[in-house]
């Protein structure tokens, strides 16, 4: 009989990007943001905040031209996402929610680890139509955002659970760094930006066919090597 994989005590999950497809929305809101001002607002400028924490998203905006404090612009922006969330729904990337209830059925925590305001995740999961996590972390809740290891750290130690026994699912190079340079097995599943040459210790280009059994082994491989 072959060997028998050991779960993840748990596997943290960041939001914008990699279970729901809210960057188009994040990027028309900065353009009418920036163009509200009289300035430009590329396609290229909007990656450049792609998985970034909020306030040092403000500051980009801030220096395209944008007259208002930090505060209030991750304000404006959390409100006009929100505001589409409920008109559109929640647009889920694909075999992102499959995966997830799989999890839940599996009896595998799940955390919500953004960037994004905690009343902006709380948003997103009332419109899952099961209980989809154990804990949820904001932006507006961690002394320092990804990349830094702080926000899956924190999730961690919320959960009672060690860091090199999850595993992270990420679609940035951001929160991939964070997530890594925290000591958990990260799965980089990208989207809008490339991450070839990032440290994910593995690729999936999507989510979809793709079961608890996947990341069983995905965390035994790694997780026998203390996630280095």
């Amino acid at each position: 009989m072959g060997e028998v994989s050991i779960k993840p005590s748990a596997v943290l999950w960041d939001m914008d990007g990699t279970l729901v497809d809210t960057e188009p929305y994040w990027m028309d809101a900065e353009t009418r943001l920036v163009e509200s001002f009289g300035g430009t607002w590329t396609h290229q400028d909007a990656l450049q905040l792609v998985g970034n924490g909020l306030i040092e998203s403000a500051g980009v905006l801030q220096r395209h031209g944008v007259e208002m404090g930090s505060e209030a612009i991750v304000q404006r922006l959390t409100d006009e996402v929100a505001a589409r969330l409920r008109t559109d729904g929640v647009p889920f990337r694909p075999g992102a929610r499959e995966m997830l209830a799989e999890l839940r059925a599996d009896g595998i925590r799940t955390a919500l680890v953004t960037m994004s305001m905690k009343r902006m995740a709380l948003e997103v999961v009332s419109l899952i139509d099961f209980t989809a996590f154990d804990l949820i972390i904001g932006g507006d809740e961690v002394a320092r955002p990804k990349p830094f290891p702080d926000p899956y750290l924190q999730a961690a130690e919320m959960l009672d659970v060690d860091i090199a026994d999850t595993v992270v699912i990420e679609d940035s190079l951001t929160g991939v760094s964070a997530g890594r340079a925290s000591g958990a097995v990260t799965l980089g599943v990208p989207h809008i930006v490339p991450l070839d040459g990032s440290p994910a210790h593995e690729l999936w280009p999507t989510l979809e066919g793709r079961t608890t059994a996947d990341l069983r082994d995905l965390h035994g491989r790694f997780a026998k090597e203390g996630a280095r």
